[in-house]
């Protein structure tokens, strides 16, 4: 299952989490099947974000959907080093 690995600051945690609400790109439509936001526990203004899809085009094509939308909102929500990767789980263990 690819997942669509997002890392990133953010100026203010909440206005970013308004704007994720909001679902600009919406998730379903473009394939997204679960998501998951972390934040480091002391570093509340940072954000991780996995978007999980069936297939691979499917993430890969929301991944430039995303890249063009930051474009136009890095400086209103105060995105820093944002990057997104294409990822895949290789293992995954409950111990």
């Amino acid at each position: 299952m690819p997942i669509l690995q997002i890392e990133h600051g953010v100026r203010d945690y909440d206005a970013w989490k308004r704007a994720f609400d909001s679902d600009p790109i919406g998730r379903e439509r473009g394939g997204v099947r679960r998501y998951r936001i972390l934040r480091p526990t002391d570093e509340p203004n940072y954000v991780a974000v996995e978007l999980e899809f069936d297939d691979e085009a499917k993430a890969g094509a929301f991944r430039q959907a995303l890249l063009g939308m930051w474009g136009r909102v890095e400086g209103e929500l105060g995105l820093e080093g944002a990057k997104a990767r294409i990822v895949e789980a290789v293992e995954s263990r409950e111990l």
